[in-house]
């Protein structure tokens, strides 16, 4: 049977070849920092930065919600280094809000109508402490004037004549009757249960068994005085009562006439000074009138053994009753609004809380345990609150929430939540929430959030975007050179010469990832310093140095380097199976990076491919096992598209492949290898073999583009140390997009090997350009007649994918021979 032609489409448009890269320039390898523009000779030269450098954005947001007073303009700073965050929001914040008035003092009081509900006042900054000290004195003043007042003489006196006068009431009832009583032969009587009417003679009681012997008619006489005297005697009984009550209420009028005559001067001094506050005057006068009716818990009551009591009963503990809590207070001198930074966000820490004391085995408060929480601390400016910490007590957060829909800041205690039983507490007047929230978190904790929560957006609608990194040019560099010197001022650390800024500076580039980005990770850069500093101290130098930034940095990574030590041996010792020399069919050596907690590097793995004619199935062995992620199957699958465009165009792909990472046990994710597989895949296609010297690294898409990947400087790092290990060629070398070039930040040992020609890194475009470097033969372009060149890398691939679709047919027509048969 003849072949069929190729498709006009592919004759009529020839490929243009891909020229074969050479080994990349040292300088493409690594980027020194321009020391011309680090005009200064060390960090101490430099005077910190205030605020937030390089965060206009932020800036501008955090600018926006500190302005706007209506409801839900509360902030969530979203970035990757907290620390910093919270360090520079701080730092703004308190700029922007130096202009804000002072925030008021918040004080509670008794409710002498309700005690359990205590009274909220607000006064202007400064003046809570004040009104606690005037009525801190007025008590004083008045425990001493008051007892004075009603030991002397004038009120004993006018006391004694009310006493006398209701008693000899009392008595003079009791002495006419006792006389009318003696007249009609009737004696009254004084008895433990009261008092007795008995027949009388002579003064005398007559006994039961005399009055028997009287005559009958004198008998009945003597009964009928006793009835009426007993019921006069009730009468008088009954009186006695309202006599006593007048003799009380007499005496109480006293008391509060003696007692307002002290407690009115007293007063008058304490209203003096806020007689402008309503709520203040409303307050004192409430106090005023208390004291009146109550001013004999002033007195000393004798014979009482006063330590015998309960603390609450006792006359001090009385007293409290009229003193201040000072709930927040502020300077009235101070310029600008609070802000307040809580790093415990329990719902306490947050909102207040009730203290309680256990007083004979019971828990006993008052007013004066009401303790402030740190939206109170920052009511009137603004709180910083760690977004994490926060929804890690549910509690908190949904508490946070209603104060925010409240615009109130209600102490709730948290044994109602959990439905533990309580003794009695205190519901507290709620107290207007003023304050802006700030919520520092991380971009996913943020998204989580609005995607999540439905309240969440209506409360927060002010974003402050923390950029992570920055360009790197000349002014950026300048820029993290004023950060350093700022952190080295901060932590009192050693100054830094040009040098040594230079290499931090070259670090960031490391930390970003990207040659021409610098991290702004701030904790990172300090930590540095600090460590820096330490070996310039080891070394006797006054001033940091760059080889004491290079010692740092060896150091740091030389705590975290077990596993990768561990992974490196297991590869020397052939454990497992990586080749450095040679070539091989159907084998690569692909590159990933493990993730270890601060730790992240580079290894080998070889990549391995089976094929035989089929029906276009290629296996993913990982994804088959489930050790394969979503994203590397994926990888798979474009590889196979690429084979199918490429090589069959017009009918199916007559190929059966297998493709495995070898020696790995554990989830392979990502599709950084997807190229390595596919050049695995056609070497196994062609039978051509692949350099073992070289790894590859890179994803690929449905046109054979290679496209950047992740962790490259880790990637070739981990394969040159084994390289190094076994002894540098001069062949080795790694092969990486084109598009990853701008992110190499390479160590210096791998520089200066690719200096000396021992090691190579290679930047490809296309798989065409990869394939020749690997197989050393041309990968070969189609040209005008729809063909690949005789003998070319894709020439051959197209050719081994007809023998199988040949072989396919043939085992099609003997199968359709065999059913006729």
């Amino acid at each position: 049977m003849a072949k069929a032609p190729l498709p006009s489409a592919i004759a009529a448009v020839p490929e243009a070849p891909s020229p074969r890269p050479g080994p990349l320039p040292v300088e493409k390898l690594y980027r020194r920092a321009d020391l011309s523009g680090l005009a200064f000779e060390t960090t101490a030269d430099l005077p910190p930065l205030p605020g937030l450098p390089g965060q206009p954005r932020v800036r501008d947001a955090i600018g926006l919600g500190t302005s706007i007073d209506a409801r839900g303009f509360n902030i969530f700073a979203i970035g990757q280094d907290a620390a910093r965050i919270g360090v520079s929001m701080r730092a703004l914040l308190a700029e922007t809000t130096r202009r804000r008035p002072p925030s008021p003092d918040w004080i509670y009081v008794n409710n002498f109508a309700a005690p359990h509900r205590p009274r909220a006042l607000s006064l202007r900054a400064g003046r809570g402490p004040a009104l606690e000290a005037a009525m801190t004195e007025m008590i004083e003043e008045l425990r001493a004037a008051l007892p004075a007042m009603f030991e002397g003489e004038d009120y004993q006196r006018r006391r004694s004549a009310i006493e006398s006068s209701l008693h000899g009431q009392a008595e003079a009832s009791f002495g006419t009757l006792a006389e009318k009583a003696t007249a009609e032969g009737v004696a009254i009587l004084r008895t433990p249960m009261g008092f007795a009417v008995a027949p009388s003679k002579d003064g005398k009681v007559v006994p039961p068994e005399e009055f028997s012997s009287w005559p009958e008619d004198r008998q009945k006489e003597v009964r009928g005085h006793i009835e009426r005297i007993e019921k006069e005697l009730e009468q008088t009984l009954r009186a006695i009562p309202h006599i006593e009550k007048q003799r009380r209420e007499a005496i109480r009028a006293l008391d509060r006439e003696t007692a307002k005559f002290v407690i009115d001067a007293a007063v008058e001094d304490v209203l003096k000074p806020f007689s402008d506050l309503p709520e203040v005057v409303a307050y004192v006068e409430a106090v005023r009138a208390d004291l009146v009716e109550n001013a004999q818990l002033f007195l000393e009551q004798p014979g009482q053994n006063a330590e015998a009591l309960p603390p609450s009963l006792r006359a001090g503990a009385q007293l409290d009753r009229y003193a201040v809590n000072v709930l927040v207070s502020r300077d009235g001198d101070t310029e600008g609004a609070p802000v307040v930074e809580e790093l415990h966000p329990t719902l306490a820490n947050l909102l207040g809380r009730v203290e309680h004391l256990p007083v004979q085995g019971a828990l006993v408060t008052n007013f004066r345990m009401i303790r402030a929480g740190s939206l109170h601390r920052a009511n009137g400016g603004t709180i910083v609150i760690d977004a994490h910490a926060l929804l890690t007590d549910s509690l908190s957060w949904e508490a946070l929430k209603r104060a925010l829909t409240r615009g109130q800041i209600i102490i709730e205690d948290v044994a109602h939540f959990v439905g533990m039983t309580t003794t009695v507490s205190l519901e507290p007047d709620p107290i207007p929430l003023d304050a802006k929230v700030v919520l520092v978190g991380d971009r996913s904790l943020y998204y989580l959030l609005a995607a999540y929560d439905p309240g969440f957006e209506r409360h927060f609608k002010v974003v402050a975007d923390f950029d992570d990194e920055t360009d790197r040019t000349a002014e950026s560099e300048a820029l993290v050179a004023r950060i350093i010197a700022t952190q080295a001022q901060r932590e009192k650390a050693r100054p830094l010469d040009r040098g040594a800024v230079a290499r931090m500076v070259e670090h960031a580039a490391r930390l970003a990832g990207d040659s021409g980005r610098l991290t702004l990770l701030v904790e990172h850069l300090r930590d540095l310093v600090i460590e820096a500093g330490h070996w310039a101290g080891a070394a006797e130098r006054a001033v940091t140095a760059r080889e004491d930034v290079d010692r740092a940095i060896d150091e740091q990574r030389r705590r975290l380097e077990r596993p990768q030590i561990l992974t490196r041996d297991a590869i020397l010792r052939g454990v497992e199976l990586i080749d450095t020399t040679g070539e091989r069919v159907g084998q690569v050596n692909g590159l990933t990076v493990l993730g270890l907690g601060a730790l992240s590097f580079g290894r080998p793995t070889r990549i391995t491919a089976r094929v035989r004619a089929g029906g276009g199935r290629i296996l993913d062995i990982e994804r088959e096992v489930e050790l394969g992620g979503p994203i590397h199957s994926k990888g798979v699958m474009i590889l196979s598209g690429f084979l199918a465009g490429r090589y069959a165009p017009r009918g199916a792909l007559s190929l059966q492949a297998s493709l495995v990472f070898e020696q790995s046990y554990g989830e392979v994710e990502g599709d950084s290898a997807s190229a390595a597989e596919l050049l695995t895949l056609l070497s196994a296609i062609s039978g051509l073999p692949l350099r073992q010297d070289l790894a590859i690294t890179g994803s690929i898409n449905q046109l054979g583009d290679i496209q950047p990947i992740g962790g490259a400087n880790e990637k070739i790092e981990g394969f040159f140390e084994i390289c190094a290990a076994r002894g540098l060629t001069g062949t080795q070398g790694v092969i990486i997009p084109e598009s990853n070039v701008q992110h190499l930040m390479l160590r210096a040992d791998v520089v200066q090997a690719c200096a000396d020609g021992r090691f190579a890194i290679h930047a490809v475009r296309h798989i065409d350009q990869a394939a020749e470097l690997l197989t050393g033969r041309e990968a070969g372009a189609r040209g005008a007649d729809g063909k690949f060149p005789y003998g070319s890398v894709n020439a051959r691939v197209e050719a081994a994918l007809a023998r199988f679709a040949e072989q396919r047919r043939e085992a099609a027509h003997k199968a359709a021979e065999a059913e006729e048969e």
